[in-house]
C-alpha cells in the first residue's frame, strides 16, 4: 500500500501523520465538489423558486381548461426555474456588499466566499441565456419574452433601482415575481388575456403584506444595510396599516376570477373567500396588537401568506379539474 506522499508505510521518506492511505482522497475529493455544487444551487434561491412555480401549474391548467400536456408543463417549469435562477443570482451578484452586513443574508454563498463574484456573474447570465433558448424553443418566443422581462425587471429596475432609493421598492420590484402566470398562461396559449392579468395583479397585492412582516422582523438588518424596507424608515403603525390596506386588495382582487366574472367555479369560490377572510383576520390582528403597544409577532402573517398563496392556487387548479 502506498500513501500520498508515494511513500510506503515505514519507509523513510514519511511520518506516521504523512502516510494518510489513499482512500481519504476521493472522499475529499466528494466533499469539495458537493460543497461547490451546493454553493451554486444557494446562489439561485431555491426556495423563493419553489413558491413561483406552485403559481405556474395551476396557471397552465386554468389556460388550458383541463392538463395541459406534460412535456409542455415540465418545459415551463424548467424554463421558469432556470429564468428565476438566474435572476436570484444575479442579484446576490448586485448585493454582495450588502449581504455581509445582514444575518439573514450572511451565509450567502459569495459572502462566505464559496463562490467568486465574477464566477457568480457568469453563471446568473448563464442562466438566463439557457432560460430563454429553452423556453423559446419548447413553448413560444412569448413566454420567453417575458421571462427576459422577468429577469431584468428583478436585476435592474429592483435591485439596482428602487431597492437601495425608495421604501416603495417591494411594492413595484414584487412584479417580478408576478411574471410567472404570465409566463405559464402564454406557454400554453401563445397570448395573453386579462385572467392571468389578474392573477398577476393577486401576487402583485399579495407581495407588501407578505413581505413587509419579514422586513419587520429583520428591520435592524435592513438599517445596518441602508436598504430603506418600509418597517426601517415608518413607524410600526404605518407599516401595518400598509399590510392590512393591501390584503384586503389582495383579496378583492381574488375574488374577480369568480363566475359570472371570470373562469372559475364553486370549489375556488368558496376557497379563495375563506383563505381571504382568514388573510385579513391575520392581518388586522398584527395592526391590533401593534395599536395595542404588545409584541407585534409578525412572523404569523409572513407564514401565513405562503400558505395563503399555495392554497389559492391549488384551489384554481382543482376547480378547473373538477
Amino acid at each position: 500500500m502506498t500513501t500520498l506522499a508515494g511513500h510506503a508505510p515505514g519507509s523513510p521518506g514519511g511520518s506516521p501523520s504523512e502516510r494518510l492511505p489513499e482512500t481519504v482522497v476521493a472522499p475529499s475529493v466528494a466533499a469539495s465538489l458537493k460543497a461547490s455544487v451546493g454553493a451554486y444551487i444557494a446562489l439561485t434561491k431555491p426556495r423563493i423558486i419553489e413558491l413561483l412555480l406552485v403559481t405556474t401549474v395551476p396557471t397552465m391548467i386554468l389556460a388550458e381548461g383541463g392538463l395541459p400536456s406534460l412535456g409542455l408543463v415540465l418545459a415551463t417549469l424548467l424554463g421558469g426555474s432556470l429564468a428565476a435562477g438566474s435572476a436570484n443570482a444575479l442579484n446576490c451578484y448586485v448585493d454582495r456588499d450588502i449581504d455581509q452586513l445582514m444575518r439573514r443574508t450572511s451565509r450567502r454563498p459569495l459572502v462566505r466566499h464559496t463562490v467568486t463574484p465574477a464566477r457568480a456573474l457568469v453563471f446568473g447570465l448563464l442562466l438566463g441565456v439557457l432560460a430563454t433558448v429553452e423556453l423559446a424553443l419548447t413553448t413560444n418566443a412569448l413566454a420567453a419574452a417575458l421571462a427576459v422581462a422577468a429577469i431584468a425587471f428583478y436585476v435592474v429596475i429592483y435591485t439596482m433601482v428602487l431597492k437601495r432609493r425608495t421604501s416603495q421598492n417591494i411594492v413595484w420590484g414584487g412584479a417580478a415575481g408576478c411574471m410567472p402566470v404570465l409566463i405559464g398562461w402564454a406557454a400554453v396559449t401563445g397570448s395573453l388575456s386579462w385572467v392571468p392579468w389578474v392573477l398577476f395583479a393577486v401576487i402583485f397585492f399579495w407581495t407588501p403584506p407578505h413581505y413587509w412582516p419579514l422586513a419587520m422582523r429583520y428591520k435592524d438588518d435592513y438599517a445596518a444595510a441602508g436598504v430603506p424596507m418600509l418597517p426601517v424608515v415608518a413607524s410600526p403603525a404605518v407599516v401595518a396599516s400598509r399590510i392590512v390596506a393591501y390584503s384586503w386588495a389582495m383579496v378583492a382582487t381574488s375574488l374577480l376570477l369568480i363566475a359570472p366574472l371570470g373562469p372559475s367555479g364553486p370549489v375556488y369560490a368558496v376557497v379563495a373567500v375563506a383563505l381571504g377572510g382568514v388573510f385579513l383576520r391575520e392581518a388586522h390582528l398584527l395592526q391590533g396588537r401593534i395599536r395595542a403597544g404588545a409584541e407585534a409577532a409578525p412572523m404569523r402573517l409572513f407564514h401565513w401568506s405562503i400558505t395563503y398563496l399555495a392554497l389559492l392556487f391549488l384551489a384554481l387548479a382543482v376547480d378547473q379539474l373538477l
